[in-house]
């Protein structure tokens, strides 16, 4: 065995090894991850929703980057149609 191949299966071995610990906490990382994202979306829209926002002034620039995601996180959020009175996406 030369030296490439000791390499090359300790980084497979690495690789499966961190498969392997890490394959139980994904669904647990991406629910979290899509919490905090339904939390964010939430402060970016807020104002347009009624509620006062604090940092208005800094997320309203933010959001027509994050209206493509909007019908997906107001369906997620239980509400059927757009809760924004001038804006329609459904």
């Amino acid at each position: 065995m030369n030296i490439q191949s000791v390499r090359r299966w300790f980084s497979r071995a690495s690789d499966l090894a961190n498969e392997f610990y890490n394959a139980p906490y994904r669904s647990a990382i991406a629910r979290a991850k899509r919490d905090e994202d339904d939390l964010f979306m939430l402060l970016v829209f807020s104002e347009m929703m009624g509620v006062p926002n604090p940092a208005a002034y800094y997320t309203l620039e933010l959001q027509p980057l994050m209206l493509e995601r909007f019908h997906q996180w107001h369906q997620r959020m239980g509400m059927e149609h757009s809760p924004l009175d001038h804006f329609r996406c459904c």
